[in-house]
């Protein structure tokens, strides 16, 4: 989908970019296409589209079981439910460079703005777990490089998450995340750093190697990262606050209670009052029953 700002043509590749560079934003994880259009309507301006959960909404633990047919599936519903750019998960990218290709072109043809893939073994774990195996730095650049190559739009993004901070280290981390960057990375994510100062100071290494690429920073719950606020690393130096299950885990806590209570007593009448209404959902839907 292409549109016009300030009289230049805009695609959603280019407005990522754009977005990116320019400002530091909270970015919420859709999981399906209704949430994807909640999320464009409360004024965000780029969603996510996560690997954990649409494993979780599958009933599949985040292990890398999905494949590029199921999540190009789930994450075009969702990029084409919204005009705002969307960025998808694709874990250790499927395969070897060949398969990391292939998804750069499915993802391409599916309206998603940007592609994030990651460090770890093919049978990987949820970057916040004990227990994480790296591929070698070799083996992520070839992946890098062959979904450089593969880009039909020179603006779709290739963001190179690295596990390496729980596995080798802090300064590993920063080693592997620069050389991703002269791979072609267009973008950082370094995953499960563990305060605030760590942000800091692979920031700061980062840009001491004149690296200027954004950097993105994951706010996910319960895990090794404290919970710091969009503003915080804004100042830390990051362009992109993922919040990937945040959405998921209120809506099956909310689920949880309702039909414990539905259960117990027979009626959903005491819940009205948290449901978005009929008149809502159709609003939502830009549906009117005529």
């Amino acid at each position: 989908m292409a549109t016009m700002i300030e009289g230049k043509r805009s695609t959603k590749t280019s407005r990522l970019r754009e977005l990116l560079a320019t400002r530091t934003l909270a970015i919420p994880g859709a999981f399906n296409a209704l949430v994807a259009m909640q999320i464009e309507r409360a004024g965000y301006e780029i969603a996510y589209v996560s690997g954990a959960a649409i494993s979780a909404c599958r009933g599949l633990q985040d292990i890398g079981l999905l494949t590029l047919s199921d999540m190009a599936t789930e994450a075009e519903r969702i990029a084409r439910s919204v005009s705002i750019p969307t960025i998808v998960d694709a874990d250790t990218g499927y395969g070897g460079p060949p398969s990391v290709a292939e998804a750069v072109r499915v993802f391409e043809e599916n309206d998603l703005a940007g592609m994030q893939i990651e460090d770890q073994e093919t049978t990987k774990k949820c970057g916040h777990l004990s227990g994480k195996s790296l591929v070698s730095v070799e083996e992520m650049t070839a992946k890098i490089e062959a979904a450089v190559h593969a880009k039909n739009d020179r603006d779709f993004m290739i963001i190179a998450r690295t596990d390496a901070r729980g596995v080798e280290g802090l300064k590993a981390a920063v080693q592997r995340a620069a050389t991703y960057v002269e791979a072609g990375a267009d973008a950082l994510f370094p995953e499960a750093l563990e305060s605030a100062e760590e942000f800091r100071i692979f920031a700061h290494e980062i840009h001491q190697r004149a690296v200027t690429v954004p950097l993105i920073a994951n706010m996910t719950e319960f895990g090794k990262t404290p919970l710091l606020r969009v503003a915080e690393f804004e100042k830390l130096g990051y362009r992109g606050v993922l919040f990937p299950v945040t959405g998921l885990r209120t809506s099956l806590q909310a689920i949880d209670r309702l039909l414990a209570e539905l259960k117990l007593f027979g009626s959903q009448k005491d819940w009205l009052h948290r449901m978005m209404t009929r008149r809502e959902l159709y609003s939502l839907l830009r549906y009117t029953d005529s």
